[in-house]
């Protein structure tokens, strides 16, 4: 049996990371290695966590000697990353906090990495799960691709710009197995209601203002998250070492145009007349460094690995609001904050 380490695994992305190895490989031990932050959320895998190949951890990977004894107890064949500080408004008011957690945590992650495979890199890989916005800003033409230049904009794109720059330098210096992938904006169940779509379901849901930024025309490539959680284990499993791969949903929206449609199909769910949640939408003033349109040229993870989404947009945000009305305690206990209670009995 492989022991396998994922980091941040209590997260969005990460929980639906986790669920998928630890139902699909059951000849794998998967590791969840979570800090529990604000955006960390054990009732993400409530459904999992009896599992016989799943065991959690609380821990941070900032701290150095934590994860020296967890590699000498666990001797991890493979680490898939995606611990991270993600949400550029919050990278803007303390940036600090991104470069500790995104840069200086993986860097420790790296070293542990090293130390413990230095004499046998053979079966070993390292996969740092990253973003699009490193490559900064498209016109209205135009697409990422793998060998774009990077060029960030926000601290946050910085910070994880820097990470995927350390990850390639152990693989050139050290020979450090690895793999990477830049994904486009996920969206699904499970996501913290800071980010637009989770944000603006619970404010519909609730008859509450809906901010949009500037004009509303920002563009973003949509990714569902369970196909980001199909592509990232097609990666980890048959990509290749030293290689990077884009993830993107193939479809690019305007914000004003998706919130638009959001607002269509809650009020066609909630039983409200047509536009009433329209009504809703507020213009704010735009955040700083505001990049205008993220596109991703997601061919290479086609043509290699056989990869595409498996849902539309329209599909897919339909199964998430689904998920956000069937599952309205689940929204409740992490909008009141009631859900970091539950860390503090088990884990205090």
């Amino acid at each position: 049996m492989k022991n396998i380490l994922i980091t941040g695994g209590a997260g969005f992305i990460g929980s639906h990371v986790v669920r998928r190895f630890v139902t699909q490989y059951p000849n794998y031990h998967i590791y969840n290695l979570d800090a529990l932050t604000y955006a960390g959320n054990l009732e993400n895998i409530k459904d999992i966590e009896n599992q016989s190949n799943y065991t959690f951890v609380k821990g941070d990977i900032l701290n150095e000697t934590f994860l020296e004894e967890l590699f000498a107890k666990y001797h991890f064949d493979g680490v898939l990353h995606l611990a991270a500080e993600s949400h550029v408004d919050r990278s803007i008011t303390d940036p600090l906090a991104f470069v500790k957690t995104n840069v200086i945590g993986t860097m420790n992650l790296l070293n542990v990495c090293k130390k413990h495979w230095k004499d046998n890199f053979e079966g070993k890989r390292f996969y740092h799960i990253s973003t699009d916005e490193v490559y900064g800003t498209l016109g209205e033409t135009g697409l990422f691709t793998e060998t774009t230049a990077y060029d960030p904009n926000s601290p946050y794109s910085a910070s994880k710009a820097a990470s995927d720059h350390f990850v390639r330098a152990y693989g050139e210096t050290y020979g450090l197995p690895y793999v990477i992938t830049n994904c486009s904006n996920n969206y699904g169940p499970n996501h913290f209601p800071e980010k637009l779509i989770p944000l603006f379901i619970n404010n519909i849901i609730e008859k509450k203002p809906l901010p949009v930024y500037g004009d509303g025309k920002y563009t973003r490539d949509w990714l569902f998250v369970e196909d980001h959680a199909v592509a990232i284990d097609l990666v980890f499993h048959e990509g290749k070492n030293y290689e990077t791969y884009n993830i993107g949903g193939f479809n690019e929206w305007q914000n004003i145009d998706l919130v638009k449609l959001l607002c269509q199909q809650m009020d066609a769910k909630l039983g409200r007349e047509v536009g009433e949640s329209e009504q809703l939408i507020t213009y704010v003033k735009d955040r700083p460094g505001h990049d205008l349109r993220y596109a991703i040229d997601a061919s290479k993870i086609n043509k290699e690995l056989g990869w595409k989404p498996s849902v539309t947009f329209e599909q897919g945000l339909a199964k998430t609001i689904d998920w956000y009305l069937a599952n309205e305690k689940w929204l409740k206990n992490v909008t009141s904050g009631e859900y970091l209670k539950y860390y503090e009995e088990q884990y205090k």
